[in-house]
C-alpha cells in the first residue's frame, strides 16, 4: 500500500499517513463487556473452510484425508492502545509553551469516535492506522476475513513460520537463554503448560506441522488482492514439503520464484552445513502479480561492465575507448554510448 506523509504532519517527524484508506472499527478495551457480549451475539461465532479433495497433485501425511474441512472462531481483535508519533511530538511541544492554564493533554494520537457509534463495533469507517496484533494466526486472519471484511484487499504477506516441530523452533524459555537445544534439561520451560501445548499441537510431528501451515495459507490466500503476494520462509529441512503445500493451496501455476539468502551462521562438525535459508515466493493470480523489476546501473569500468571498452559516438562511427575514457567515462563526448561486443547467438 502507497504511503503518503500527511500535509497536516510536522516536517520534522516521520509520522505516514494512510489518509486514502479506511478500515472498521474495532472495539476498545475499555469498552463495558455488556456492549461487546451484545454486538457478539449478532455475529456467527465460527468460520467453516473447506478443502476440495480432487486437487492433483498433493502431499499426503497421516490425517489429511480426514481433515476436509475446519472451523475457526470468528472473535473481536480488541485495540488497547494507540500511539502517534506526531500526537507525541505535538504534545511535548504544546506542555513546553508557558501557558497560563496547563492542561493534561493525550498522547493517543487518533480521535475517537462518540459512544453510541464506538459501540457499534465493525459498523464505522476510520482513518487507517499500523497496528501490532497479538494472538493466534488463524484467529487472526478470520477475524481479518469475517470481522473488518478485508478478504481480497491485502498485498503482501510474509509468514515467518517455526521451520520444523523441534521444540527450539518454538520456544525461548528465558531472554537470558539464545540457544535452545532439544533434549536438554536447561532448555525447556518452567511452565508445564508450555509443554503440554507444544505437544498437543505437534502430536503427529511433521503431519501436525503441515496440517497446522496449510490452514493459515488458505486463510492468507483468501486476504490477497489478486495482484497480491505470499512470501514464505522456511529452511532446507523442509523447503520440498512446504513448497508442496503452497503449490496445493495457491496453484503450482502461481509459483513465483524461491529467494536465497545467507544466514549469519551455518558452521556443522557433520556433512554440509547449512549456509541459507529461502523465502517461497507465491501470488494470489500470477498473471496480475505487482512486481516492480531490479536494475542495476552499470557503468564502465565497474564489476559487471568491464567489457565495455567499445564506444558509438552521436555521429555512428565506432571505435575503441582510450584508457582515460574507461578510466573516467565523463571523457566521452557527448551522446557517446558505450558498448560491448557479444556473440549473437542465446547461450
Amino acid at each position: 500500500m502507497a504511503r503518503r506523509k500527511s500535509k497536516k504532519s510536522d516536517p520534522s517527524v516521520t509520522d505516514y499517513r494512510h489518509e486514502e484508506t479506511k478500515r472498521l472499527n474495532n472495539p476498545e478495551v475499555g469498552i463495558p463487556a455488556q456492549f461487546v457480549k451484545a454486538w457478539e451475539k449478532k455475529r456467527p461465532p465460527r468460520q467453516k473452510y473447506e478443502y476440495d479433495p480432487h486437487k492433483d497433485p498433493q502431499l499426503v501425511w497421516a490425517g489429511k484425508a480426514e481433515h476436509l474441512s475446519f472451523e475457526v472462531d470468528t472473535v473481536s481483535l480488541h485495540i488497547h492502545e494507540r500511539v502517534s508519533a506526531q500526537a507525541v511530538i505535538n504534545a511535548v511541544k504544546r506542555n513546553g509553551r508557558r501557558a497560563a492554564r496547563p492542561q493534561q493533554l493525550s498522547l493517543f494520537a487518533d480521535p475517537q469516535l462518540p459512544l453510541d457509534q464506538a459501540v457499534e463495533f465493525y459498523q464505522h469507517d476510520v482513518d487507517w492506522a499500523n497496528r501490532l496484533v497479538l494472538g493466534d494466526s488463524l484467529l487472526v486472519m478470520n477475524s481479518l476475513l469475517h470481522r473488518e471484511l478485508m478478504a481480497g484487499k491485502v498485498q503482501m504477506i510474509y509468514i515467518d513460520p517455526p521451520y520444523g516441530v523441534a521444540y527450539n523452533s518454538n520456544f525461548q524459555p528465558s531472554t537470558r537463554q539464545r540457544d535452545v537445544r532439544d533434549g536438554q534439561d536447561d532448555s525447556l520451560t518452567r511452565e508445564p503448560e508450555m509443554i503440554k501445548a507444544y505437544r498437543d499441537t505437534w502430536t503427529l510431528g511433521i503431519h501436525s506441522y503441515l496440517a497446522y501451515l496449510r490452514d493459515r495459507l488458505l486463510l492468507a490466500r483468501e486476504l490477497l488482492r489478486e495482484s497480491g503476494s505470499i512470501f514464505v520462509q522456511m529452511n532446507d529441512e523442509n523447503l520440498h514439503h512446504v513448497r508442496e503445500v503452497m503449490d496445493e493451496v495457491f496453484g503450482f501455476d502461481n509459483f513465483c520464484g524461491i529467494v536465497a539468502f545467507a544466514k549469519t551462521t551455518g558452521f556443522s562438525d557433520k556433512l554440509l552445513a547449512s549456509v541459507t535459508d529461502y523465502l517461497l515466493w507465491y501470488a494470489r493470480d500470477r498473471e496480475k502479480v505487482k512486481y516492480r523489476q531490479l536494475y542495476r546501473e552499470k557503468k564502465v569500468g565497474d564489476e559487471g561492465a568491464t567489457t565495455y571498452t567499445w564506444v558509438e559516438l552521436s555521429d555512428g562511427t565506432r571505435r575503441r575507448m582510450t584508457a582515460a575514457e574507461i578510466a573516467d567515462p565523463r571523457l566521452l563526448p557527448k551522446d557517446a554510448r558505450p558498448y560491448t561486443l557479444d556473440h549473437n547467438i542465446s547461450q
